[in-house]
């Protein structure tokens, strides 16, 4: 990972959200990582909430099923615990609560949020899972989306979707800290309109912010935008994707098809995502 450069953007705080998947220690070692990167405090969160059923005796069994949520968040701040080592900026957060909306509450404190990836491949976790979608919608903050087993976020170079919407500009600005520290960012636009939607632009407002950035424009027919990013960071061995999420409604996306749906289930590296 590049060191930021003295006096450049910064991440202060870094939250990350625990479960008791198979991939929380893969995905808090990224989080470690990130903020040691930037000497940022490193929040830990986990949620879930209660399901109450009719018990024999005729209750719903209160006590139980509260017993039962306390030792899944305690598990999951043990999880936490190990990966944070000893470390001191440190801070663990848990509640019985919606595991979504505790997350997006708890986000107000944080200048970026990791989150585990949830493509229709992963294992997740039901209980104390979280929706990336949903997370990235609501929460106001940036959203870096580990892949399974990535304990580790590369910015030798970093690619950003870029078209020339608000969504676009939210995710440059909020990924700044990690693109001006970058070996090279390639700000590729994919565009059936034969014209580059300012992406010269965007390269020379990075470059004037101290990146070492370049604009790379694929036009014409293009099957599939998403599949079109992940081509291009695979050739050029790019460690992240940097790009606005649902430009279009999320309900929309999920019934027929986006760039964010489709990164979401596709991409094999972390994807940081602002809408």
């Amino acid at each position: 990972m590049t060191r930021p450069i003295a006096g450049s953007p910064s991440y202060a705080s870094v939250m990350a959200h625990f479960d008791l998947s198979p991939n929380a220690r893969s995905r808090g070692r990224l989080a470690v990582s990130l903020a040691d990167m930037f000497g940022a405090r490193l929040i830990g969160v986990a949620a879930e909430q209660m399901i109450l059923q009719p018990a024999d005796d005729g209750g719903f069994g209160v006590e139980a099923e509260s017993r039962r949520v306390e030792r899944d968040l305690e598990s999951a701040r043990r999880v936490f615990l190990d990966v944070v080592g000893a470390r001191n900026d440190v801070e663990w957060r848990g509640c019985v609560h919606a595991p979504d909306s505790y997350l997006i509450e708890q986000a107000r404190c944080a200048d970026i949020v990791v989150l585990g990836r949830q493509s229709s491949a992963d294992r997740g976790d039901l209980m104390l899972g979280v929706s990336p979608g949903s997370v990235v919608m609501e929460c106001g903050r940036p959203i870096l989306i580990a892949p399974p087993d990535t304990e580790t976020l590369s910015t030798r170079t970093v690619v950003v979707a870029w078209k020339d919407t608000r969504e676009a500009r939210r995710a440059i600005h909020d990924a700044l800290p990690l693109l001006v520290g970058a070996g090279e960012v390639v700000v590729v636009a994919a565009t059936t309109s034969f014209r580059d939607e300012g992406a010269e632009d965007v390269a020379a407002w990075l470059a004037r912010h101290g990146a070492n950035t370049r604009p790379l424009v694929k036009e014409g027919e293009l099957s599939s935008v998403a599949e079109t990013l992940l081509d291009v960071a695979d050739e050029l061995g790019a460690g992240l994707i940097v790009s606005g999420a649902y430009g279009h409604s999320r309900t929309r996306e999920w019934m027929f098809g986006g760039v964010t749906r489709d990164l979401l289930e596709m991409a094999s590296i972390p994807l940081l995502l602002s809408h």
